[in-house]
């Protein structure tokens, strides 16, 4: 049976959980925005059960949006385990890679929704990771004024970070996901079992984002984690399931105070200010997202050190545990000639920056966090000190 909306409280969601029949070891996180509340399904075996997706907005139409890498491996069992439920199951296929995550594959997306002559109850599925992710959001939040879309990331940066909590974006060369919406989804789709498939580059890149909730919000689960660092890196189920749960639930808890990153939510970004400068200065695909946060919140540990924040035994637990997780460490120079000035540029172009002003995301001691901003001066010798 299909729903004919979003569900409006908590408590209707629970109640649609428990009315689910998912696998017993299947766990659920709530997004509670009010009528924009939505459960993150956590769980092995959910991308090709029709099960997964019943309750959805009802639709004679989905499109799923993939790319090259991931459609092959995962497209046709999502296909068939939506065709019980809508008339039309379209896919279209994006190319894969950051540097792709501008307006001439946007259009793709609409071109596909278009030609087929979709409506504005037709339900989108992102299937991939974050660049999916973000671009199918941004284009269901602009087709038609807005139509219902679903994630379901296939890598681990995705599923604990990336497809929960509403944010959509293209990359402009100017800087990182500086065009884009606010646009929460009706559902996220976490299959533990697409994991297995990362490639370990990738695998680590996910790690970063999971690391990152220990130092700005619970040093219960950055202990957690640094235990548990191998098991995660030998994909152990179990430690997988453990480490997307926690960090959905955090992410959740913020979300649900701060949607639209009026102020708490920007804690999230925590080394992103330093990555998204080394992402756009190197050229979008070069690093990894997840490889530009992890050496960022080295530095960001760093910037926060000189500050009188926290120790410096605190800065080198965090690069250990960077280091540990197959990160880098070491940042690249963006300049032959003034490699901090170079980084100063690009952070001023980011959405934390406030009249030319750049803020960053900091430790105010373990497990809290803080932004702010910090002199000039002080932030070249960190960038200096920080990279090769």
């Amino acid at each position: 049976m299909q729903a004919t909306g979003r569900r409006t409280s908590r408590q209707s969601l629970y109640t649609w959980a428990m009315a689910s029949n998912f696998p017993l070891a299947t766990q659920q996180v709530f997004i509670d925005l009010g009528e924009r509340s939505y459960p993150i399904i956590i769980g092995a075996g959910l991308l090709g059960d029709p099960g997964t997706y019943l309750n959805l907005p009802a639709a004679s139409t989905a499109l799923i949006v993939s790319n090259d890498t991931v459609a092959p491996l995962y497209a046709q069992s999502l296909r068939t385990a939506l065709q019980g439920h809508y008339n039309k199951v379209l896919q279209v296929i994006l190319p894969d890679g950051e540097a792709h995550k501008d307006w001439p594959t946007l259009q793709l997306i609409f071109d596909a929704l278009l030609a087929n002559g979709c409506d504005r109850k037709t339900v989108l599925f992102a299937l991939g990771g974050g660049v999916v992710g973000d671009m199918t959001g941004f284009a269901a939040a602009c087709y038609m004024r807005g139509v219902p879309f679903v994630q379901v990331p296939t890598t681990l940066l995705a599923q604990v970070d990336s497809s929960v909590g509403g944010k959509t974006a293209i990359n402009h060369p100017l800087g990182k996901n500086m065009v884009g919406a606010f646009y929460q989804p009706v559902r996220v789709i976490c299959d533990l079992d697409v994991l297995q498939t990362l490639p370990p580059r990738e695998l680590s890149a996910g790690l970063a984002e999971i690391i990152k909730y220990g130092p700005i919000a619970d040093m219960a689960f950055l202990d957690w984690i640094e235990t548990n660092i191998g098991a995660l890196l030998a994909r152990e189920p179990a430690a997988l399931a453990h480490a997307v749960r926690r960090s959905c639930e955090i992410k959740a808890a913020v979300v649900g105070q701060d949607e639209r990153e009026a102020g708490l939510r920007a804690i999230l970004n925590f080394g992103h200010t330093f990555g998204h400068a080394i992402e756009s200065g190197l050229g979008y695909g070069q690093w990894l997202h997840g490889e530009g946060v992890g050496c960022g919140m080295v530095m960001a540990a760093r910037l926060s050190q000189r500050l009188g924040l926290i120790d410096t035994a605190f800065v080198d637990r965090v690069r250990a545990l960077v280091q540990r997780a197959g990160l880098p460490v070491v940042g690249p120079r963006l300049s032959a000639t003034d490699n901090a000035g170079r980084y100063l540029e690009l952070m001023r172009v980011d959405k934390k920056a406030e009249a030319g002003e750049i803020r960053f995301v900091l430790i105010n001691g373990p497990g809290n966090a803080t932004v702010r901003s910090a002199p000039d001066a002080l932030v070249r010798e960190v960038i200096d000190a920080s990279c090769e």
